[in-house]
């Protein structure tokens, strides 16, 4: 399901099942595929299905740091002038193979995971939401994974989700928050 725009965080019990609430990100959302066998390559999926990993050889060169049999979701962002880009983002994923490489090493682009799909090689879609957060809680922290991979912020507290709502929609790259 695509985000809606909201004004304000639901009052306590407005969420079935409880709310988490992770930081809505200006860029493209992908799903990030490391290999389930040796010589299987790295894949990186639009939210349209399509595979994109060659506009991304820096994301793929830096999934050595990350577990086989692992599947993220995430938004692909980029930096540029010390600042997300959503411009840049654009022009890296209409590069053509040939100034690809010079883009990627202009303006990296980071894999911000808000999920994880399947862990060690096992599918993870029916677990719950907090257990895979821990997974991937886990994944970040075992690892050490530092940029360009990040962890998505995530809060269960209805006062600080309210507070990124009100403070991070005027910051350039953010637009607000996911419940």
């Amino acid at each position: 399901m695509l985000a809606q725009a909201r004004e304000s965080i639901p009052g306590p019990g407005a969420m079935r099942g409880g709310m988490a609430a992770e930081t809505k990100w200006d860029g493209h959302r992908a799903l990030l595929f490391t290999p389930t066998r040796t010589g299987e390559p790295v894949l990186l999926q639009s939210r349209g299905g399509a595979l994109i990993q060659a506009r991304f050889p820096d994301l793929v060169a830096a999934a050595r740091q990350l577990p086989d049999g692992l599947v993220l979701d995430g938004e692909l962002t980029v930096w540029s002038q010390g600042q997300l880009s959503f411009e840049a983002l654009q022009r890296r994923a209409s590069a053509g193979a040939r100034t690809i490489r010079q883009l990627a090493a202009e303006n990296p682009a980071h894999f911000i995971a808000f999920d994880v799909l399947q862990a060690d090689g096992q599918e993870l879609l029916q677990t719950p939401y907090a257990r895979r957060r821990e997974v991937l809680e886990a994944l970040f922290a075992d690892r050490a994974l530092t940029p360009p991979w990040v962890l998505c912020p995530m809060t269960t507290d209805l006062a600080v989700a309210q507070e990124w709502l009100d403070s991070w929609t005027d910051v350039p790259g953010l637009e607000g928050v996911v419940l």
